[in-house]
């Protein structure tokens, strides 16, 4: 496993981006008053719904990038091949939660912040592709 160490490493900060982002939206809503469940009316223009969807997007991303992922290594996916495929995710991912926490024009849907979203899943397709392809042959 030493040679997907830096894959571990970026998985496992995806992870640890996940928990903190749950611990900042809980706090913040909180301070604010709020409940701690996403009970938030959609408005791009709140802070406290851009943190609460930035948590949501990053949980609902993390398992199906995580799976094959780990099913990489499992198979034997070439180590920089799949670090370097972590590592983009992990960038886009953070470029992505950046970008919808300082809200504006970039943040709304169908703008950068959906370009980046779907520049993540795209990574997810290829690693998924990968990892089958590995595997199979």
């Amino acid at each position: 496993m030493e040679a997907y160490t830096l894959s571990i490493v970026g998985v496992l900060a995806l992870c640890l981006l996940s928990i903190l982002l749950a611990i900042h939206s809980g706090s913040s809503k909180g301070r604010a008053g709020a409940l701690s469940g996403p009970v938030l009316p959609a408005d791009d223009g709140n802070l406290l719904y851009r943190i609460d969807r930035v948590h949501m997007n990053a949980v609902e991303a993390l398992p199906p990038f995580v799976v094959p992922a780990v099913l990489a290594m499992m198979v034997h996916v070439g180590p920089t091949t799949l670090a370097a495929l972590v590592w983009i995710y992990v960038a886009i991912r953070l470029a992505h939660l950046v970008i919808y926490l300082r809200g504006g024009n970039a943040a709304k849907g169908g703008s950068v912040r959906t370009i980046l979203y779907v520049s993540g899943a795209l990574v997810t397709v290829i690693l998924i592709v990968v990892t089958g392809w590995v595997a199979i042959y």
